[in-house]
């Protein structure tokens, strides 16, 4: 038996194990779901007979569990797409705007890190570049975790902050813009050719906090495409070879994604009719001053507790972006904030 089919039943098996254990925790859930569903029923009726008003706060609260994990888990049915199951890689620019920017970026990198956390989820750095005072100019990382992309695809836009800054002396009130770009991890080989007249391939010197862990050597790898524009970088792989890799995987997930999208506006004979990624599609506005609100302009979807989204409470969004493509993406939310 040859190598490389060893290795490859090695990975079908890992596949499949995966895909074992996505059924068994579904399985769990509906268990659970049953029994909960089981034990409010009880509660009711024994606050019935009883005529006892101290159990109304105990069926709330086991009301409230159960919605929430019966949501959970109808979230995942709406998760169909090819690669919805896969690791989600994101990645943030800040927009024009200097520190403001940087700091911004910084905030969300941390919104969508304290949502992993709570998921479970891991995350990884592939590439960063900190702002020049503070924040992040460019973040790339990888979210890890079952329907990591199915979930974070909903964040793929520009993100837009309204607030008083805390960089400017005169307390006025700053808009920043910062863009996010999500793809999925795909761990197979994907059918798209990239030709080698078509890319350029650059090196330079990882970059870090100092000290030992400092890469001395000029391991991280930049492709540039030049037929679309498009740009990846790695640098937290050990080896130039595998930054390289994992950047010709990331430019691939790029252009499988540009070529779904032109597939998109074909069928809609439309161009436009699928969302442009760019500084203009402005998908989701935070505002902190003067009044407190965030609002997904695709959905509607909005909540004044802005705390609470900045500390990775994001399902509200994500579902609502789930229930908003099930039903063919109505164009019923504006994509203005006044």
């Amino acid at each position: 038996m040859e190598a490389p089919d060893f290795w490859d039943q090695v990975e079908a098996s890992q596949q499949k194990m995966k895909q074992l254990k996505s059924l068994k925790d579904d399985v769990e859930i509906f268990a659970k779901l049953s029994g909960q569903f089981e034990d409010i029923e009880t509660l009711i009726e024994m606050a019935n007979e009883e005529n006892d008003a101290s159990l109304i706060e105990e069926i709330q609260s086991e009301l409230t569990e159960f919605e929430e994990t019966y949501e959970g888990i109808r979230m995942k049915t709406l998760l169909s797409g090819e690669y919805d199951k896969d690791n989600a890689i994101l990645s943030l620019h800040a927009g024009a705007g200097g520190t403001e920017s940087c700091d911004w970026a910084a905030m969300l990198y941390r919104m969508f890190t304290r949502w992993a956390s709570d998921k479970g989820f891991g995350v990884e750095v592939l590439d960063s570049l900190d702002g020049e005072e503070a924040g992040i100019k460019s973040i790339t990382f990888q979210v890890n975790g079952e329907n990591a992309y199915g979930y974070l695809k909903s964040e793929r836009g520009v993100h837009r902050l309204v607030r008083i800054s805390p960089f400017n002396a005169a307390g006025k009130r700053q808009t920043s813009f910062v863009s996010c770009d999500v793809m999925p991890d795909i761990e197979e080989e994907i059918d798209i050719e990239v030709r080698d007249d078509d890319i350029r391939v650059d090196t330079y010197r990882s970059s870090g906090a100092g000290g030992q862990h400092i890469n001395k050597t000029s391991s991280a790898i930049r492709i540039t495409h030049f037929p679309t524009g498009i740009v990846v970088q790695c640098q937290n792989e050990r080896s130039q070879h595998m930054n390289k890799d994992k950047a010709m995987q990331m430019l691939k997930s790029k252009l499988y994604l540009l070529k779904q999208q032109e597939n998109a506006e074909k069928a809609a004979g439309i161009r436009g009719e699928v969302a442009d990624i760019g500084w203009g599609s402005q998908i989701r506005s935070y505002v902190m001053q003067p009044y407190t609100m965030v609002k997904d302009h695709r959905t509607g979807v909005e909540t004044g507790n802005v705390d609470s989204v900045m500390d990775g409470k994001l399902d509200l969004f994500i579902n609502g972006y789930l229930k908003w493509l099930s039903l063919g993406c109505p164009s019923n939310a504006g994509n203005e904030m006044e």
